[in-house]
């Protein structure tokens, strides 16, 4: 404890040496984005903006949501708790209401002297932020929504019989409805807030960008694709349904199959395949999305001060035919995994790589901790006596410290992951890769150590937010030294018993033990 103390000490110290007031605080989301950066080495990517910024940044490589879908992942990393005290693993439930009065990110630096501000996808929209994107509690102003947002579901990608409603498309922006892209249009709003913010307050700010690509459609300019030659785009090797994956497990991609493009080729439900042509466009298309969001980047990051820190982060995963699977909606790491990028002026003033297990909970206590916004949060207790204001997670702060030994001092030995389920088998009704909480029956918990990933589907009763740990649908084990795209699951072979117990008992027990 008392070598955190001094590390945590020597970031707050440098970063006040560096500024002659409180450093502001760009965040930036993007929506379903894996670690397909080329500072992760993604060989299908393109993305030099962001990998500029990571060379005088600490680059987290070992980065996992708490669940792979957008509300209950965002709503997690910006409160700091985990979904099962959030009770929310849909989109139907507002925190405030249902669990708790939980203080966000935000909303500390809004009571604790900067303005704050929501452009683009921050938290997710609808029920559960309460219809109004938190906007009571956490925001200094109404958030920004790009007006072309209404279009995002719309048919305007164009194909030979007309206008589809495609996973695929690449588009001309000035035909588009609008004449413009929502995420052009959150860039613009973010360079305005910095340009008049500066001009007219004194006050730090805290703003948050949320870029809604590559979340599909794959929606973006179509000069994009010229970076991502068809040729040259490899697909995963591992693009079939391994053969242990108990049937539980398994995330059908409904959403995929609802569109156009993907509804034509009728590929049969719950487990039919795509023809590698088909993957290697989806994996085209996403990486040229991913340029296109990192250009904006880029242009975004030409218009903050050297007084900012910046973060940049995936809400969660995406699969892009790994295990045949595609999207989200599984425990895999493809799904649960995102980079994270975090640049702390007078502090990062090189690349740091930091492979040290993170999870998204603990953005909350290290943005606390090197902006000294307030007093350090306090771990949540177990009776909730102080749950107004905590943590279900841990300051990265001594992690970006460059006098932290990464080899030599000890850190979280495990993460948690989990998704629900309706049952046991793939269903369309109700949704197995979205279900609302009133169908969910099953939750699939994960820990992730370094060696191994083990989940157990368990009996859920959605009701009081309860698990039977003794009513089990399917394990699954991974040794990632051996196996590290998680493709032969282990959990029922004999010589892997005793590990299977120890991994389970240490899933049980939880976060407040690793």
């Amino acid at each position: 404890m008392f070598k955190q103390i001094t590390f945590l000490l020597l970031i707050i110290t440098a970063v006040e040496k560096s500024y002659q007031r409180k450093p502001n605080v760009l965040f930036i989301i993007v929506d379903d984005l894996r670690p397909s950066l080329g500072i992760y080495g993604d060989d299908n990517a393109r993305t030099p903006n962001i990998d500029a910024l990571a060379k005088k940044s600490a680059v987290f490589t070992n980065v996992f949501a708490q669940q792979a879908l957008c509300a209950p992942s965002r709503n997690s990393f910006l409160t700091s708790r985990r979904p099962d005290s959030l009770h929310l693993y849909d989109f139907n439930s507002y925190w405030r209401d249902v669990a708790g009065n939980f203080t966000t990110i935000p909303q500390l630096f809004k009571e604790n002297g900067y303005y704050t501000h929501s452009i683009g996808k921050v938290f997710h929209p609808g029920k559960s932020s309460n219809f109004t994107d938190d906007s009571l509690y956490s925001w200094s102003r109404s958030p920004y929504h790009p007006p072309t947002e209404k279009y995002k579901n719309a048919k305007v990608c164009v194909t030979r019989n007309g206008l589809a409603q495609n996973i695929l498309c690449p588009v001309i922006v000035n035909e588009q409805p609008g004449g413009s892209l929502p995420d052009l249009e959150s860039l613009s709003a973010a360079k305005d807030f910095l340009k008049y913010h500066k001009q007219i307050s004194t006050l730090p700010y805290f703003l948050a960008v949320g870029f809604h690509k590559p979340h599909i459609p794959l929606k973006f300019p179509i000069e994009y694709l010229r970076y991502h030659p068809f040729e040259n785009v490899k697909i995963p090797p591992n693009h079939f349904r391994p053969p242990g994956l108990p049937n539980v497990a398994w995330n059908p991609w409904i959403d995929l199959r609802e569109r156009d493009d993907i509804k034509a080729l009728n590929v049969s439900f719950p487990f039919g395949s795509l023809s590698d042509y088909t993957i290697k466009r989806i994996v085209q298309h996403y990486n040229s999305a991913v340029t296109y969001i990192d250009d904006l980047v880029g242009e975004l990051l030409q218009n903050i001060d050297k007084n900012t820190i910046v973060v940049i982060l995936g809400d969660h995963g995406w699969s892009m035919g790994e295990h045949g699977e595609f999207s989200k909606y599984s425990n895999y790491d493809i799904a649960t995994k995102v980079p994270l990028i975090i640049r702390v002026p007078g502090v990062t003033n090189f690349q740091r790589i930091i492979p040290q297990l993170v999870e998204l909970v603990d953005l909350f206590p290290t943005l606390v901790d090197i902006t000294n916004v307030t007093r350090n949060l306090g771990t949540c207790s177990v009776d909730g006596a102080n749950s107004h204001l905590c943590t279900e997670g841990r300051s990265l702060a001594p992690l970006i410290s460059p006098t932290f030994n990464l080899k030599a001092t000890p850190w979280k030995t495990a993460v948690f992951t989990q998704y629900p389920r309706p049952g046991e088998y793939p269903t369309w009704k109700p949704n197995s890769d979205s279900p609302k909480l009133k169908d969910i029956n099953i939750m699939g918990y994960s820990i992730r150590t370094d060696q191994y990933k083990y989940t157990e589907w368990i009996s859920f009763d959605h009701r009081n937010f309860s698990a039977d740990w003794n009513k089990i649908f399917g394990q699954e084990l991974y040794d990632h030294y051996l196996d590290p795209n998680e493709n032969l699951n282990l959990a029922t072979r004999p010589e892997m018993n005793e590990t299977v117990y120890l991994l389970r008992k240490q899933l049980r027990l939880g976060w407040r033990h690793v």
